[in-house]
């Protein structure tokens, strides 16, 4: 999840929040739970748990000076956004394994002005200038906040493809370093080379120069490897310069 993906979640929503004329703002449960990044229903079953056997987010919104009553009321009126502030911090960091990432992400941009500054803006809300305001509202600067985050993780995932780009030139020169510094050079079967080589060669031939090629390796004091084939069971790998030498001298 992020900053970007944050944003859009936002704008999905706006239409499910309202602002009174105080300014004070409230949201739909679903808005909430979208918001917080868990399904709408687990947010129900804590507000309905008020009156009877409070779970702990339900308690940390009532010790706000909230009613249990009201819990339930916010299903059908809505959430206040100090309620919801509280969610989404619950979310954030109190909920053991149903903590959300998304969640976190919310609060750290949210706490930087206040939820309901964001809300107030969402819908046009406004209160009377003073001369003791800033130039720069303060939705404006979370605007600019955000806007600088999701710059920052462009630039990130730009630096991250860049990086993958590097270690997989790196790994090609590596590869190559390895072929020259090899005395040998890299190591084929019979019918692998020739296919390299775009040669075409019978289970004969293949016989035939796998033997010469294993002569010249004892020959030379060069360790055969052994692998499995499935064609035919166990095939020796010879150095690239053993094969060279046993192509060359059947063209001949």
């Amino acid at each position: 999840m992020s900053q970007i993906e944050i944003s859009q979640i936002i704008e999905q929503i706006s239409e499910e929040i309202e602002v009174d004329i105080n300014g004070q703002v409230k949201a739909s449960i679903r808005a909430t739970a979208r918001l917080a990044g868990v399904d709408h229903a687990a947010i129900i079953n804590h507000l309905q748990s008020g009156e009877l056997k409070p779970t702990k987010l339900a308690q940390s919104i009532i010790m706000q000076g909230f009613e249990a009553g009201e819990l339930r009321e916010w299903r059908t009126v809505s959430i206040p956004d100090m309620a919801i502030a509280i969610i989404l911090e619950y979310y954030a960091y109190e909920a053991g394994r149903y903590c959300t990432k998304q969640a976190r992400l919310v609060c750290r941009s949210f706490n930087t002005i206040g939820i309901r500054a964001w809300i107030q803006d969402k819908l046009g809300w406004t209160k009377p200038a003073s001369n003791s305001e800033t130039a720069m509202t303060q939705i404006q600067l979370l605007a600019a906040i955000a806007q600088q985050m999701a710059q920052q993780e462009q630039y990130l995932l730009e630096q991250q493809q860049q990086q993958t780009q590097i270690l997989a030139r790196l790994k090609a020169v590596e590869v190559e370093q390895d072929r020259v510094n090899t005395p040998c050079g890299h190591k084929y079967s019979v019918v692998g080379f020739a296919n390299l080589q775009g040669l075409e060669i019978s289970v004969k031939e293949a016989g035939t120069k796998g033997r010469k090629a294993s002569a010249l390796c004892r020959k030379q004091g060069i360790e055969i490897e052994r692998i499995h084939d499935p064609r035919f069971g166990k095939v020796g790998l010879y150095p690239e310069s053993i094969l060279v030498e046993v192509f060359k001298a059947e063209q001949n």
